[in-house]
């Protein structure tokens, strides 16, 4: 029963690897859309999501699948939880990528006021984020679930300089306020999916010590 139980958990790691994958891709294909100014990338991000859906789907169902069979003791059901949790983050994820490709839409047809410099250097760490939470699910690697955590920050602190130099575009350039805004909810997005991925790892913390956010759950 164990050796069953194990296999179907290495099957959940595999597909969650894949949609870490798929996830990742997307975020740096909208961040090339936004890059240059690439309408007919954009819009085939925006058009094309039915594969990040139906992989979450498989993953749920495994999930649910193994809670159904093989009744987890308690450690091994903070970690189906953990991966219920993450694919919901992970869907969201995709989602704002997509809204990037959204806003590139708007853009496309106009030079940039600024060249664009932070904004890719977020795009990067937040890839890099949704790559280590992945991969501290599947190793149970609590150090590499904190080291995200750690680097939220950062891109928390990019956010903040992208707002300040949004807000100084304005005013010192106000016909480009629209793509100011534009230029600023981009970089918001980006935000959130870090946001999303330091959830991820906190849930792997969970799954290994039973507490999140200093409270125990399970």
């Amino acid at each position: 029963m164990r050796n069953r139980f194990q296999k179907e958990l290495d099957e959940l790691n595999t597909n969650l690897i894949q949609l870490g994958g798929l996830v990742e891709q997307v975020i740096g294909t909208s961040i090339n859309a936004l890059i240059k100014q690439d309408k007919q990338i954009a819009e085939s991000v925006i058009a094309d999501d039915k594969e990040v859906t139906a992989l979450a789907g498989v993953i749920e169902s495994s999930a649910l699948r193994i809670l159904l069979r093989q009744q987890p003791v308690a450690s091994d059901l903070r970690v189906i939880s953990t991966a219920l949790k993450m694919i919901s983050d992970m869907e969201r994820i995709g989602k704002q990528a997509r809204d990037i490709c959204s806003i590139v839409l708007h853009l496309c047809d106009e030079d940039y006021a600024t060249k664009l410099v932070i904004i890719p250097l977020m795009a990067e760490n937040v890839r890099q984020m949704v790559n280590a939470c992945i991969n501290s699910f599947v190793r149970q690697d609590i150090d590499l679930a904190k080291k995200v955590i750690q680097m939220d920050d950062e891109v928390d602190n990019q956010f903040a300089k992208v707002r300040e130099k949004m807000i100084h575009l304005i005013q010192g350039k106000p016909e480009y306020a629209d793509q100011a805004i534009y230029l600023m909810m981009v970089a918001k997005y980006l935000e959130k999916i870090g946001d999303h991925a330091e959830n991820i790892a906190e849930w792997v913390i969970f799954s290994k010590t039973g507490e999140k956010r200093n409270i125990k759950l399970l």
